[in-house]
């Protein structure tokens, strides 16, 4: 089987000063991506919508409403653009709109990789964005790095390219930051906390969702989309800055599970069951000191340590009235082992 690719392009790497869509761009994301069709099962998440439909609105504001009307104009035009470059290429595309609700439940994420493994068998290049028309607002993804990254973590993917404006990390000094191994707090001290006038993002959300990936196992890159021949330069690590993946053992549901679900409560643990967990084993209630918010049974919640860090997701296996009910109970499970992820 193929390795697969994921690719994330923002508003900013894909349109003029002005919000037009920049259609050299889309012709050398084809290009570079006709290069690599052959050795790698490809999805292209997309930014753009919002940005090449908004000049048809008149006095676009930005409200919420005009941002779902202009992404319901943008979506079919920026298609459009990719159907044409690829086309050229004799790749076909489609479009896929996601919402975040379709990684909160594990067999309807599964249809979504069904779907575009029928994709790729034919030779297809799917085309990910966010459903803005219809997304609920409480459950919207935070932009399309974090999509970018739920599709890598649950499809399996090998590599994630994050294209931006600039070439890759910048230090204090405007150097690129070539490799980084680990993402901690002098790394996420050298974003630039503003965001474009054109997209959602920026370079802390691009260093938040890499530092999941690359705990994912997935090693991620972050490269500017003018660098010439950028895409494929990024894939031999030759431009950006390369984030280095851990080493881990996790099965596909597992990385479903750490990225994907939806987060419905959260319980406060002991130091004897932060040491429990870093063992791989399962989370008693016994060892949980507080009860944050209400859950049921089957959802996911976060685990947090005695000083408030967030150190592991996972599969609730009672609902939050019976581990609080049970919470001096010996030997009485709230998550199994096999459905922790650590963090």
């Amino acid at each position: 089987m193929k390795p697969i690719l994921v690719i994330k392009f923002g508003t900013a790497s894909l349109t003029r000063s002005n919000g037009e869509i920049d259609e050299a761009v889309i012709l050398e994301i084809a290009r570079q991506v006709a290069r690599l069709h052959q050795h790698y099962h490809v999805v292209i998440v997309s930014s753009g919508a919002v940005g090449a439909g908004k000049a048809y609105l008149r006095d676009y504001r930005g409200e919420l409403s005009q941002r779902k009307a202009a992404a319901a104009i943008g979506n079919p035009l920026l298609l459009g653009l990719y159907a044409k470059y690829f086309g050229a290429f004799g790749i076909p595309v489609a479009q896929s709109l996601c919402e975040r609700g379709h990684f909160a439940n594990r067999p309807q994420f599964l249809q979504l990789k069904q779907t575009y493994e029928t994709l790729w068998e034919s030779g297809v290049i799917p085309i990910a964005n966010e459903n803005d028309v219809v997304s609920d607002l409480e459950l919207k993804f935070s932009d399309n790095d974090e999509l970018a990254t739920l599709l890598a973590a649950g499809l399996g993917a090998d590599t994630l390219l994050f294209s931006t404006s600039v070439g890759g990390l910048l230090d204090k000094q405007g150097q690129i930051v070539p490799r980084v191994e680990k993402i901690d707090e002098n790394i996420l001290g050298m974003a630039d906390t503003s965001k474009t006038a054109v997209g959602l993002g920026g370079m802390v959300s691009k260093l938040s969702f890499a530092k999941r990936a690359v705990r994912m196992g997935i090693r991620a890159v972050i490269f500017g989309i003018h660098t010439p021949e950028g895409i494929l330069k990024a894939l031999e690590e030759t431009t950006g800055t390369v984030f280095v993946p851990e080493n881990v053992t996790m099965n596909a549901r597992q990385k479903w599970l750490g990225t994907g679900g939806l987060v419905a409560g959260q319980v406060a643990v002991d130091d004897g069951a932060v040491k429990a967990l870093l063992s791989r084993r399962s989370l008693l209630a016994v060892g949980i000191t507080q009860v944050h918010s209400d859950f049921d049974k089957g959802e996911v919640i976060e685990i947090t340590d005695p000083a408030g860090q967030i150190i592991a997701v996972a599969k609730a296996r009672e609902s939050s009235s019976t581990v609080i009910s049970n919470l001096k109970t010996q030997n009485f499970e709230v998550a199994h082992a096999d459905d922790i992820v650590l963090l």
